[in-house]
């Protein structure tokens, strides 16, 4: 009986452990309140909803609000867009934080509040460039010809011939 709990206690554990990598290491965290769905994506934020109708695209608005703000109209505001069934706003470049989002319907109807963890990639100093590896004195621009190329290959050829011929005197001391 003793053991069955010890390895019903490790499995656990294991469940557990394994389950947590994963969960740290989502891309995109995804909260999901009363009426609306807040995403994340690096830096981007979203929010979906499908409680707000409204009549010739006007919706209502989605407040992003940092946690030293207290009501809608302090948060960087976007309107929705979308159709009668989905709505959606967005805000790019949002910083490292804590959020509430909030959606107010046209009607002055509240669609939902979700609070939501942003956390933007960190460039470091070490990122590769973006017009790929420039490494060398600039012989890499350079372009040589044909001499040069059948040269390289000739050295090339030497040297594997050389290392299977040491090799092979290796493996046998007294053959040639």
């Amino acid at each position: 009986m003793r053991t069955t709990q010890i390895l019903l206690r490790s499995g656990l554990t294991v469940a557990a452990a394994a389950a947590l990598p994963l969960t740290l290491a989502a891309g995109s965290a995804a909260a999901w309140g009363s009426g609306i769905s807040v995403s994340t994506s690096g830096s981007s934020v979203t929010v979906t909803t499908s409680a707000c109708p409204g009549s010739s695209g006007n919706f209502g608005n989605a407040s992003l609000l940092t946690s030293s703000q207290a009501n809608f109209a302090q948060g960087r505001q976007a309107p929705l867009t979308g159709t009668s069934n989905t709505q959606s706003a967005s805000w790019s470049g949002v910083s490292s934080g804590t959020y509430t989002v909030i959606v107010v319907c046209q009607n002055g109807t509240t669609a939902g509040t979700q609070s939501i963890v942003v956390s933007a990639p960190t460039i470091s100093a070490t990122a590769s460039p973006s017009r790929g590896v420039m490494g060398g004195l600039g012989g890499a621009t350079k372009d040589y010809g044909m001499a040069t190329v059948v040269g390289g290959g000739a050295l090339v050829a030497t040297g594997a011939v050389a290392a299977a011929w040491f090799l092979r005197r290796r493996s046998k001391p007294h053959r040639l």
